[in-house]
Protein backbone atom coordinates (compact mmCIF):
# COMPACT_ATOMS: atom_id res chain seq x y z
CA UNK A 1 0.00 0.00 0.00
CA UNK A 2 1.19 3.79 -1.03
CA UNK A 3 2.49 5.51 2.25
CA UNK A 4 0.18 8.22 3.50
CA UNK A 5 0.60 10.90 5.92
CA UNK A 6 -1.87 12.67 8.20
CA UNK A 7 -0.91 16.04 10.69
CA UNK A 8 -2.65 15.65 14.07
CA UNK A 9 -3.48 19.09 15.85
CA UNK A 10 -3.33 17.59 19.35
CA UNK A 11 -3.89 20.89 21.71
CA UNK A 12 -3.64 20.59 25.64
CA UNK A 13 -4.68 23.07 28.47
CA UNK A 14 -0.81 24.13 28.35
CA UNK A 15 0.59 23.07 25.79
CA UNK A 16 -0.24 22.23 22.03
CA UNK A 17 1.53 20.12 19.39
CA UNK A 18 2.16 19.01 15.79
CA UNK A 19 2.73 15.37 15.38
CA UNK A 20 3.08 13.98 11.50
CA UNK A 21 2.43 9.81 11.17
CA UNK A 22 3.48 8.19 8.31
CA UNK A 23 1.05 4.93 7.45
CA UNK A 24 1.07 1.82 5.12
CA UNK A 25 -1.66 0.31 5.95
CA UNK A 26 -0.28 -2.20 9.00
CA UNK A 27 2.00 0.45 11.00
CA UNK A 28 2.90 3.87 11.01
CA UNK A 29 5.57 6.32 12.41
CA UNK A 30 5.33 9.37 14.17
CA UNK A 31 7.41 12.70 14.28
CA UNK A 32 6.32 15.72 16.14
CA UNK A 33 7.18 18.80 13.66
CA UNK A 34 5.33 21.56 15.64
CA UNK A 35 4.84 22.56 19.26
CA UNK A 36 3.50 25.42 20.55
CA UNK A 37 1.69 27.09 24.17
CA UNK A 38 -1.95 27.15 24.38
CA UNK A 39 -2.34 28.70 27.90
CA UNK A 40 -4.90 30.65 29.37
CA UNK A 41 -5.01 34.36 29.47
CA UNK A 42 -6.61 36.43 32.31
CA UNK A 43 -8.53 39.76 31.04
CA UNK A 44 -10.93 42.25 32.89
CA UNK A 45 -10.98 39.29 36.01
CA UNK A 46 -12.29 36.99 32.75
CA UNK A 47 -9.69 33.99 31.86
CA UNK A 48 -10.11 32.90 28.03
CA UNK A 49 -8.04 30.54 25.45
CA UNK A 50 -6.00 32.93 22.43
CA UNK A 51 -8.18 30.70 20.00
CA UNK A 52 -6.41 33.15 17.08
CA UNK A 53 -2.65 32.34 18.48
CA UNK A 54 -3.68 28.69 18.47
CA UNK A 55 -5.07 29.30 14.99
CA UNK A 56 -1.66 31.44 14.19
CA UNK A 57 0.08 28.52 14.99
CA UNK A 58 -1.55 26.18 13.13
CA UNK A 59 -0.93 28.14 9.76
CA UNK A 60 2.50 28.49 10.82
CA UNK A 61 3.47 24.71 10.97
CA UNK A 62 1.87 23.88 8.11
CA UNK A 63 3.35 27.08 6.08
CA UNK A 64 6.84 25.70 7.37
CA UNK A 65 5.58 21.71 6.20
CA UNK A 66 5.23 23.70 2.77
CA UNK A 67 8.09 24.96 2.27
CA UNK A 68 9.56 21.70 3.15
CA UNK A 69 7.67 19.91 0.21
CA UNK A 70 5.63 18.22 3.03
CA UNK A 71 2.13 17.98 2.08
CA UNK A 72 -0.54 15.28 4.82
CA UNK A 73 -3.40 13.37 3.11
CA UNK A 74 -5.77 15.63 5.33
CA UNK A 75 -5.52 17.07 8.94
CA UNK A 76 -7.59 16.88 11.98
CA UNK A 77 -7.70 18.41 15.50
CA UNK A 78 -8.58 17.19 19.06
CA UNK A 79 -8.51 19.41 22.23
CA UNK A 80 -10.06 19.14 25.44
CA UNK A 81 -14.12 19.59 26.58
CA UNK A 82 -16.67 21.51 27.60
CA UNK A 83 -15.36 25.10 26.22
CA UNK A 84 -16.67 27.00 23.16
CA UNK A 85 -16.95 29.98 21.57
CA UNK A 86 -19.23 31.84 18.94
CA UNK A 87 -19.61 32.62 15.43
CA UNK A 88 -21.64 35.56 14.12
CA UNK A 89 -23.90 36.19 11.70
CA UNK A 90 -20.69 37.86 9.42
CA UNK A 91 -18.66 34.55 9.96
CA UNK A 92 -16.77 36.95 12.59
CA UNK A 93 -15.69 34.55 15.52
CA UNK A 94 -16.54 36.82 18.22
CA UNK A 95 -14.42 36.54 21.27
CA UNK A 96 -12.11 33.90 22.70
CA UNK A 97 -13.36 31.08 24.28
CA UNK A 98 -13.50 31.44 28.02
CA UNK A 99 -11.58 28.97 29.94
CA UNK A 100 -12.85 26.04 31.72
CA UNK A 101 -10.91 27.31 34.87
CA UNK A 102 -12.28 30.75 34.59
CA UNK A 103 -14.18 30.73 38.47
CA UNK A 104 -17.19 32.51 36.90
CA UNK A 105 -19.23 29.53 37.19
CA UNK A 106 -19.11 29.09 40.93
CA UNK A 107 -22.32 28.57 42.36
CA UNK A 108 -23.88 28.33 38.90
CA UNK A 109 -25.02 24.41 39.19
CA UNK A 110 -26.83 25.03 42.63
CA UNK A 111 -29.11 27.72 40.78
CA UNK A 112 -29.48 25.43 37.64
CA UNK A 113 -30.77 22.71 40.27
CA UNK A 114 -33.59 24.87 41.70
CA UNK A 115 -34.85 24.78 37.94
CA UNK A 116 -33.78 20.93 36.66
CA UNK A 117 -33.09 19.06 40.13
CA UNK A 118 -29.48 17.23 39.85
CA UNK A 119 -30.46 13.98 39.48
CA UNK A 120 -33.16 14.85 36.60
CA UNK A 121 -30.43 16.98 34.73
CA UNK A 122 -28.31 14.02 35.84
CA UNK A 123 -30.54 11.18 33.69
CA UNK A 124 -31.24 13.32 31.22
CA UNK A 125 -27.30 14.32 30.07
CA UNK A 126 -25.57 11.33 31.73
CA UNK A 127 -22.69 13.20 32.33
CA UNK A 128 -20.93 14.31 35.79
CA UNK A 129 -21.88 17.43 37.79
CA UNK A 130 -18.61 19.84 37.48
CA UNK A 131 -18.87 23.94 37.27
CA UNK A 132 -17.51 24.35 34.33
CA UNK A 133 -19.45 21.91 32.34
CA UNK A 134 -20.89 23.68 29.08
CA UNK A 135 -23.98 23.98 30.49
CA UNK A 136 -23.64 25.55 33.48
CA UNK A 137 -20.74 28.28 31.27
CA UNK A 138 -23.94 29.11 29.09
CA UNK A 139 -26.06 29.91 31.81
CA UNK A 140 -23.13 32.10 33.84
CA UNK A 141 -22.40 33.65 30.39
CA UNK A 142 -26.26 34.42 30.26
CA UNK A 143 -26.79 36.18 33.51
CA UNK A 144 -23.68 38.20 32.71
CA UNK A 145 -24.74 39.47 29.58
CA UNK A 146 -21.99 38.42 27.93
CA UNK A 147 -21.98 40.40 24.69
CA UNK A 148 -20.80 37.08 22.48
CA UNK A 149 -23.65 34.97 23.58
CA UNK A 150 -26.06 37.84 22.48
CA UNK A 151 -24.76 38.15 19.56
CA UNK A 152 -24.22 34.74 18.34
CA UNK A 153 -25.11 32.77 14.98
CA UNK A 154 -23.69 29.62 16.30
CA UNK A 155 -21.67 27.74 19.04
CA UNK A 156 -18.83 25.84 18.34
CA UNK A 157 -16.89 23.70 20.73
CA UNK A 158 -13.05 24.70 20.53
CA UNK A 159 -12.07 21.76 17.89
CA UNK A 160 -14.71 22.71 15.62
CA UNK A 161 -13.97 26.38 16.07
CA UNK A 162 -10.44 25.66 15.29
CA UNK A 163 -11.53 23.33 12.35
CA UNK A 164 -13.68 26.47 11.68
CA UNK A 165 -11.19 28.90 10.97
CA UNK A 166 -9.03 26.59 8.81
CA UNK A 167 -11.97 25.88 6.54
CA UNK A 168 -14.91 28.68 6.76
CA UNK A 169 -16.99 25.17 7.57
CA UNK A 170 -19.04 24.47 10.50
CA UNK A 171 -19.53 21.18 12.41
CA UNK A 172 -20.70 20.08 15.90
CA UNK A 173 -18.33 17.04 16.32
CA UNK A 174 -19.93 13.88 18.29
CA UNK A 175 -17.67 12.98 21.04
CA UNK A 176 -16.83 17.16 21.96
CA UNK A 177 -20.77 17.91 22.20
CA UNK A 178 -21.15 14.95 24.18
CA UNK A 179 -18.90 16.39 27.34
CA UNK A 180 -21.24 19.53 27.30
CA UNK A 181 -24.06 18.46 29.82
CA UNK A 182 -26.36 19.21 27.19
CA UNK A 183 -26.74 16.49 25.11
CA UNK A 184 -29.30 13.61 25.31
CA UNK A 185 -26.80 10.46 25.49
CA UNK A 186 -29.34 7.81 24.20
CA UNK A 187 -30.45 10.45 21.40
CA UNK A 188 -27.21 11.35 20.53
CA UNK A 189 -28.96 15.35 20.35
CA UNK A 190 -28.76 17.92 22.00
CA UNK A 191 -31.68 18.34 24.48
CA UNK A 192 -33.31 21.69 23.43
CA UNK A 193 -36.42 21.03 25.88
CA UNK A 194 -34.05 21.10 28.70
CA UNK A 195 -32.19 24.08 27.72
CA UNK A 196 -35.40 26.26 26.89
CA UNK A 197 -36.51 25.36 30.76
CA UNK A 198 -33.42 26.71 31.49
CA UNK A 199 -33.13 30.05 29.24
CA UNK A 200 -30.59 29.03 26.58
CA UNK A 201 -30.36 29.73 23.42
CA UNK A 202 -30.69 26.66 20.95
CA UNK A 203 -30.79 28.17 17.98
CA UNK A 204 -26.66 28.46 17.92
CA UNK A 205 -26.26 24.80 18.43
CA UNK A 206 -25.39 22.87 15.25
CA UNK A 207 -26.75 19.17 14.22
CA UNK A 208 -24.45 16.76 15.38
CA UNK A 209 -22.13 14.90 13.22
CA UNK A 210 -19.96 11.62 13.89
CA UNK A 211 -16.26 11.12 14.09
CA UNK A 212 -14.58 10.49 10.67
CA UNK A 213 -16.62 13.57 9.07
CA UNK A 214 -15.07 15.73 6.53
CA UNK A 215 -15.21 19.35 7.81
CA UNK A 216 -13.56 21.29 4.38
CA UNK A 217 -10.11 22.05 3.24
CA UNK A 218 -7.39 23.80 3.69
CA UNK A 219 -5.62 24.87 0.80
CA UNK A 220 -6.81 21.46 -0.65
CA UNK A 221 -5.98 19.74 2.32
CA UNK A 222 -9.23 17.95 3.73
CA UNK A 223 -9.82 18.67 7.64
CA UNK A 224 -11.23 15.89 9.29
CA UNK A 225 -13.57 15.82 12.47
CA UNK A 226 -11.86 13.04 13.80
CA UNK A 227 -12.77 12.46 17.56
CA UNK A 228 -12.14 16.01 18.71
CA UNK A 229 -12.32 15.28 22.29
CA UNK A 230 -8.79 14.19 23.45
CA UNK A 231 -9.80 11.73 25.57
CA UNK A 232 -11.88 10.10 23.02
CA UNK A 233 -9.02 9.98 20.41
CA UNK A 234 -6.57 8.82 23.31
CA UNK A 235 -9.25 6.11 24.27
CA UNK A 236 -9.95 5.20 20.32
CA UNK A 237 -5.85 4.46 20.42
CA UNK A 238 -5.85 2.38 23.73
CA UNK A 239 -4.20 -1.06 22.61
CA UNK A 240 -6.22 -3.70 23.81
CA UNK A 241 -7.31 -7.34 22.29
CA UNK A 242 -11.04 -7.30 23.69
CA UNK A 243 -13.35 -5.07 25.68
CA UNK A 244 -12.38 -6.65 29.35
CA UNK A 245 -10.18 -3.54 30.04
CA UNK A 246 -10.47 -0.02 32.32
CA UNK A 247 -8.49 2.59 30.90
CA UNK A 248 -6.66 5.59 32.85
CA UNK A 249 -6.02 8.24 30.25
CA UNK A 250 -3.16 10.36 32.59
CA UNK A 251 -2.31 13.85 31.77
CA UNK A 252 -3.18 17.36 33.05
CA UNK A 253 -6.20 15.55 34.24
CA UNK A 254 -6.37 11.78 34.46
CA UNK A 255 -9.81 9.92 32.97
CA UNK A 256 -10.41 6.38 34.39
CA UNK A 257 -13.23 4.46 33.00
CA UNK A 258 -14.34 1.74 30.63
CA UNK A 259 -15.49 1.48 27.11
CA UNK A 260 -19.64 0.99 27.21
CA UNK A 261 -22.10 -0.44 24.26
CA UNK A 262 -24.75 2.12 25.51
CA UNK A 263 -24.74 4.39 28.51
CA UNK A 264 -24.67 3.75 32.09
CA UNK A 265 -27.41 6.21 33.70
CA UNK A 266 -29.33 5.21 37.18
CA UNK A 267 -29.33 5.89 40.68
CA UNK A 268 -25.90 4.69 41.30
CA UNK A 269 -23.92 5.99 38.85
CA UNK A 270 -25.94 9.90 39.82
CA UNK A 271 -24.82 9.14 43.07
CA UNK A 272 -21.11 8.18 42.56
CA UNK A 273 -20.95 11.45 39.98
CA UNK A 274 -19.66 9.43 36.99
CA UNK A 275 -19.73 10.79 33.55
CA UNK A 276 -21.34 9.19 30.08
CA UNK A 277 -19.47 10.91 27.04
CA UNK A 278 -19.40 9.49 23.35
CA UNK A 279 -16.45 7.36 21.60
CA UNK A 280 -16.32 6.21 18.41
CA UNK A 281 -18.33 3.09 16.44
CA UNK A 282 -20.98 3.98 19.04
CA UNK A 283 -19.72 3.63 22.33
CA UNK A 284 -19.71 5.07 25.03
CA UNK A 285 -16.97 6.45 27.51
CA UNK A 286 -18.64 5.67 30.94
CA UNK A 287 -15.64 7.39 33.12
CA UNK A 288 -15.08 9.76 36.22
CA UNK A 289 -12.59 12.44 35.57
CA UNK A 290 -10.20 13.34 38.36
CA UNK A 291 -7.23 15.96 38.88
CA UNK A 292 -4.17 14.51 37.16
CA UNK A 293 -0.59 15.29 36.63
CA UNK A 294 -1.81 19.05 36.72
CA UNK A 295 -1.16 19.31 40.62
CA UNK A 296 2.12 18.11 39.95
CA UNK A 297 2.72 20.35 37.12
CA UNK A 298 1.58 23.74 38.70
CA UNK A 299 4.45 22.39 41.60
CA UNK A 300 6.79 22.32 39.01
CA UNK A 301 6.40 25.84 37.92
CA UNK A 302 6.65 26.99 41.49
CA UNK A 303 9.75 25.56 41.67
CA UNK A 304 11.20 26.60 38.08
CA UNK A 305 10.62 29.84 39.67
CA UNK A 306 12.80 29.64 42.74
CA UNK A 307 15.62 28.00 40.58
CA UNK A 308 15.01 24.52 40.82
CA UNK A 309 13.94 22.79 37.72
CA UNK A 310 13.28 19.14 38.09
CA UNK A 311 12.98 16.81 35.45
CA UNK A 312 10.42 13.93 35.11
CA UNK A 313 12.79 11.16 36.06
CA UNK A 314 14.18 13.49 38.94
CA UNK A 315 10.65 13.32 40.34
CA UNK A 316 10.00 9.86 39.89
CA UNK A 317 13.53 9.38 42.13
CA UNK A 318 12.37 12.28 44.72
CA UNK A 319 8.88 9.94 45.05
CA UNK A 320 10.37 6.96 45.62
CA UNK A 321 13.07 8.19 48.06
CA UNK A 322 10.00 9.36 50.31
CA UNK A 323 7.57 6.51 49.37
CA UNK A 324 6.83 6.44 52.84
CA UNK A 325 5.56 9.70 53.61
CA UNK A 326 1.87 9.49 54.97
CA UNK A 327 0.60 12.49 54.15
CA UNK A 328 -2.27 12.69 51.51
CA UNK A 329 -4.63 14.50 49.68
CA UNK A 330 -7.75 14.83 47.66
CA UNK A 331 -6.76 16.05 44.03
CA UNK A 332 -10.26 16.98 43.51
CA UNK A 333 -10.64 19.43 46.35
CA UNK A 334 -11.81 22.57 44.76
CA UNK A 335 -9.23 24.10 46.86
CA UNK A 336 -6.50 22.66 44.21
CA UNK A 337 -8.27 23.70 40.84
CA UNK A 338 -6.25 27.10 40.32
CA UNK A 339 -4.14 28.18 43.52
CA UNK A 340 -1.95 31.21 43.06
CA UNK A 341 1.05 28.90 44.29
CA UNK A 342 0.48 25.16 43.97
CA UNK A 343 3.15 24.31 45.91
CA UNK A 344 2.09 26.39 49.43
CA UNK A 345 -1.57 24.99 48.77
CA UNK A 346 -0.45 21.73 49.49
CA UNK A 347 1.89 22.33 52.25
CA UNK A 348 -0.88 24.21 53.52
CA UNK A 349 -3.61 21.39 53.05
CA UNK A 350 -0.96 18.87 54.66
CA UNK A 351 -0.23 21.28 58.04
CA UNK A 352 -4.42 21.01 58.78
CA UNK A 353 -4.52 17.44 58.35
CA UNK A 354 -1.11 16.90 60.69
CA UNK A 355 -0.79 20.52 62.70
CA UNK A 356 2.00 18.68 64.34
CA UNK A 357 4.67 18.23 61.75
CA UNK A 358 6.55 20.39 60.22
CA UNK A 359 7.06 21.96 56.96
CA UNK A 360 7.60 19.46 53.96
CA UNK A 361 10.11 18.86 51.49
CA UNK A 362 9.49 18.99 47.64
CA UNK A 363 10.14 15.45 47.44
CA UNK A 364 7.86 14.59 49.83
CA UNK A 365 5.48 17.18 48.30
CA UNK A 366 5.62 14.77 44.83
CA UNK A 367 5.22 11.48 47.01
CA UNK A 368 2.09 12.62 48.44
CA UNK A 369 1.12 13.76 45.03
CA UNK A 370 1.51 10.30 43.78
CA UNK A 371 0.24 8.24 46.05
CA UNK A 372 -2.99 10.70 46.77
CA UNK A 373 -3.39 9.91 43.10
CA UNK A 374 -3.06 6.23 43.45
CA UNK A 375 -5.63 6.16 46.13
CA UNK A 376 -7.76 8.07 44.35
CA UNK A 377 -7.47 5.57 41.33
CA UNK A 378 -8.43 2.52 43.99
CA UNK A 379 -11.46 3.98 45.11
CA UNK A 380 -12.62 5.24 41.52
CA UNK A 381 -11.85 1.81 40.39
CA UNK A 382 -13.67 0.04 43.43
CA UNK A 383 -16.86 2.21 41.87
CA UNK A 384 -16.10 1.41 38.22
CA UNK A 385 -16.14 -2.70 39.05
CA UNK A 386 -19.87 -2.63 40.12
CA UNK A 387 -21.17 -1.24 36.86
CA UNK A 388 -18.63 -3.10 34.24
CA UNK A 389 -20.92 -5.04 31.92
CA UNK A 390 -17.66 -7.45 31.88
CA UNK A 391 -14.94 -8.38 33.90
CA UNK A 392 -12.02 -5.90 34.00
CA UNK A 393 -9.18 -8.25 33.45
CA UNK A 394 -6.16 -5.07 33.34
CA UNK A 395 -5.97 -1.22 32.95
CA UNK A 396 -4.14 0.07 30.06
CA UNK A 397 -2.71 3.87 31.11
CA UNK A 398 -2.08 5.89 28.18
CA UNK A 399 -1.16 9.51 27.68
CA UNK A 400 1.95 11.34 28.68
CA UNK A 401 1.64 9.92 33.07
CA UNK A 402 2.01 6.39 31.09
CA UNK A 403 5.86 7.32 31.28
CA UNK A 404 5.95 7.61 34.50
CA UNK A 405 7.10 4.13 36.06
CA UNK A 406 6.67 4.54 39.88
CA UNK A 407 3.23 5.97 39.45
CA UNK A 408 2.61 3.01 37.25
CA UNK A 409 3.69 0.93 39.78
CA UNK A 410 1.99 2.05 42.94
CA UNK A 411 -1.13 2.04 40.58
CA UNK A 412 -1.08 -1.71 40.09
CA UNK A 413 -0.55 -2.44 43.42
CA UNK A 414 -3.39 -0.34 44.59
CA UNK A 415 -6.10 -1.36 41.72
CA UNK A 416 -4.58 -5.33 42.15
CA UNK A 417 -4.71 -5.96 38.60
CA UNK A 418 -1.97 -5.85 35.60
CA UNK A 419 -1.63 -2.31 34.50
CA UNK A 420 -0.41 -1.79 30.55
CA UNK A 421 1.72 1.29 29.94
CA UNK A 422 1.43 2.61 26.86
CA UNK A 423 1.34 4.58 24.63
CA UNK A 424 2.00 7.80 25.53
CA UNK A 425 1.48 9.48 22.39
CA UNK A 426 -2.37 7.87 22.35
CA UNK A 427 -4.09 11.27 21.71
CA UNK A 428 -2.37 11.88 18.95
CA UNK A 429 -2.27 8.51 17.68
CA UNK A 430 -6.30 8.55 18.14
CA UNK A 431 -6.53 11.54 15.67
CA UNK A 432 -4.33 9.96 13.07
CA UNK A 433 -5.91 6.46 13.17
CA UNK A 434 -9.30 8.25 12.61
CA UNK A 435 -8.15 9.80 10.06
CA UNK A 436 -7.02 6.94 8.55
CA UNK A 437 -10.16 5.59 8.63
CA UNK A 438 -11.38 9.02 6.97
CA UNK A 439 -9.43 7.58 4.19
CA UNK A 440 -10.73 4.12 4.25
CA UNK A 441 -7.40 2.59 5.31
CA UNK A 442 -8.49 0.84 8.61
CA UNK A 443 -12.34 -0.28 8.89
CA UNK A 444 -12.94 -0.59 12.74
CA UNK A 445 -11.61 0.57 16.20
CA UNK A 446 -10.30 -3.23 16.53
CA UNK A 447 -7.72 -3.13 13.98
CA UNK A 448 -7.09 0.28 14.45
CA UNK A 449 -6.19 -1.48 18.16
CA UNK A 450 -4.07 -4.27 16.44
CA UNK A 451 -2.06 -1.81 14.67
CA UNK A 452 -1.45 0.54 17.37
CA UNK A 453 -0.29 -2.72 19.59
CA UNK A 454 2.16 -3.39 17.05
CA UNK A 455 3.36 -0.48 16.69
CA UNK A 456 4.63 0.79 19.59
CA UNK A 457 6.82 0.03 22.84
CA UNK A 458 4.27 -1.25 25.93
CA UNK A 459 5.32 -1.71 29.36
CA UNK A 460 3.66 -4.31 31.84
CA UNK A 461 3.33 -3.51 35.22
CA UNK A 462 1.80 -6.42 37.91
CA UNK A 463 0.50 -5.20 41.15
CA UNK A 464 3.34 -6.61 43.72
CA UNK A 465 1.76 -6.15 47.44
CA UNK A 466 -1.67 -7.88 45.90
CA UNK A 467 -3.51 -10.99 44.66
CA UNK A 468 -5.07 -10.94 41.35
Amino acid sequence: MTKRSFLAFDCGATSGRAVLATFDGDSFSMEEVYRFPSGIIELHGKYYWDIFAIYEHFVKCLDTLERKGVRPDSIGIDTWGVDFGFVGEDGSVLSNPRSYRDPYTAGVPEKVFLEIPREELYAATGIQILNFNSVFQLCAQKDEGFSPLKAAKHLLFVPDLLAYMLTGNEVCEYTIASTSGMMDQQARRFDNALLERLGLRTDILLPIVQPGTEVGKYKGIPVIAVAGHDTASAIAAVPAHDENFAYLSSGTWSLMGIEAPAPIINAESARLNFTNEGGIDGTTRFLKNITGMWLLEQCRKVWKAEGKDYGYDQLMKMAAAEKDFPGRIDPDDPRFANPADMVEEICEALRQARPDKADVTDAQIVSCIYHSLADTYEKTFGMLRGFAPFPIERIHVIGGGSANELLNQWTADALGIPVVAGPSEATAIGNVMMQARAAGLVKDRWEMRRIVAGSFDLKLFTPSTKTL
